[in-house]
């Protein structure tokens, strides 16, 4: 392992930051308890709460940061667990609502041995694509310094229009607008339903956050190319990052680009690890935005990032592996790749 850079310090995402409201799906992931084979073969799963927005909202939580969930659950036993996690980690649950004749979503989630992973999806249609215009809760939108989405909840309608008024809301209101499209194809009617639509939001962002792998979907090219990742980049967006697994980030703003190293950890489940990223670096941006122009500050930020990511690959599910500050200072103070 290298040792740290002399221009990178760790930086503790904490102090009293400002409100990041997290938008969209909450869900419960079944992994298998063995990793390496098939749904079919799996003897038995791991019930783990999950679902990308919630997963930052309580990653943010965790880290000493002040968050919010908007969406919809099924009105039975899983949909009521799930608020109860989210009330128990710290996340405002004022935006949560439940729905009686739909249920909670749930996925199934198979792990190879490396630790990746596909899904297999049970919302046909879950609550949490229910959600209409006239359920949000604007006034609670409107009270953050960041609003936070991914693509999942553009899929279908009632929850789509949901999801755009949500966001206008906020940007009307001046909130910074973070985006994570969280592709997932096997919910998209096509693989080009997916491109189109995800990319049908994406000038509204202040800050979107892809991986290696979505860069190629979006852009169908070499995401090692930088050519092909400037494609994404469009006049008015903050940041732009994008995560290369274990391997660490690169990042690019208007003035500086770069990149940091990952770090070397034993994977189990990266269910999550791009979840814990994001709500970390937003911890960080809500308390203090300059990030976005201050290439020193940026890179301390990411750098703990890379950490938060990495540790939550140890543990199987989402929510209960999100690190806290003191295991990813631990993890940084023993050096990167």
């Amino acid at each position: 392992m290298a040792p740290l850079g002399d221009n990178v310090a760790p930086v503790a995402a904490a102090a009293a930051p400002g409100l990041v409201v997290s938008f969209g799906e909450m869900l419960i992931d079944f992994v298998p308890n063995v990793a390496g084979v098939s749904l079919a073969e799996s003897g038995g799963f791991v019930k783990a709460p999950g679902g990308a927005p919630a997963n930052v909202a309580c990653a943010i939580s965790k880290l000493g940061g002040s968050s919010a969930f908007v969406g919809k659950f099924g009105d039975d036993e899983f949909g009521h667990m799930l608020v109860d996690i989210l009330k128990q980690s710290g996340v405002n649950a004022e935006g949560c609502l439940f729905d009686q004749h739909a249920r909670t979503a749930l996925a199934f989630v198979t792990l190879k041995s490396n630790g990746e992973r596909e899904f297999m999806f049970y919302r046909n249609p879950s609550a949490d694509m229910l959600l209409t215009e006239a359920e949000l809760n604007l006034d609670l939108i409107r009270r953050a310094r960041i609003f936070h989405y991914g693509s999942i909840s553009l899929i279908t309608e009632p929850c789509r229009s949901a999801h755009v008024a949500a966001m206008r809301a906020a940007k009307s209101a001046g909130i910074l607008c973070s985006y994570d499209p969280n592709v997932r194809l096997p919910l998209w009617p096509s693989a080009q339903a997916a491109r189109d639509g995800i990319m049908s939001i994406w000038k509204e962002a202040d800050f979107i956050k892809v991986s290696d792998d979505e860069v190629a979907f979006l852009t169908q090219g070499d995401a090692h190319d930088e050519k092909n990742v400037l494609s994404l980049w469009f006049e008015g967006l903050k940041l732009l990052v994008v995560t290369d697994g274990e391997k660490g980030c690169r990042y690019f703003t208007k003035d500086f680009k770069g990149s940091l190293p990952g770090y070397s950890v034993d994977a189990v489940d990266t269910t999550g690890a791009g979840d814990a990223f994001v709500g970390s670096l937003l911890v960080s941006v809500a308390k203090d935005d300059s990030i976005f122009y201050n290439e020193a500050k940026l890179r301390e930020v990411l750098q703990f990032s890379n950490a938060c990511g990495a540790i939550c690959t140890t543990k199987k599910g989402a929510i209960p592996a999100l690190p806290t500050t003191a295991t990813a200072l631990e993890l940084i103070s023993k050096g990167s790749n």
